[in-house]
């Protein structure tokens, strides 16, 4: 898998689970634990994205 379609991947899943965190928050019977699991699964995706782009590139 290229670079560039490993972070579309990884936005991808990070725009999913910012969808999923968002409709959770809104319905009043989510579990605590079950939004600050998603918010670190989403944190997790983020960094590493963040490493990803930081990563130079080999040419």
């Amino acid at each position: 898998m290229s670079l560039a379609s490993h972070l579309d991947e990884l936005q991808r899943k990070h725009g999913d689970i910012e969808r999923e965190l968002t409709d959770a928050m809104n319905h009043p019977s989510v579990d605590d634990l079950e939004i600050v699991n998603l918010k670190r699964r989403k944190l997790a995706i983020k960094d590493e994205i963040e490493k990803l782009k930081a990563k130079p590139t080999a040419h």
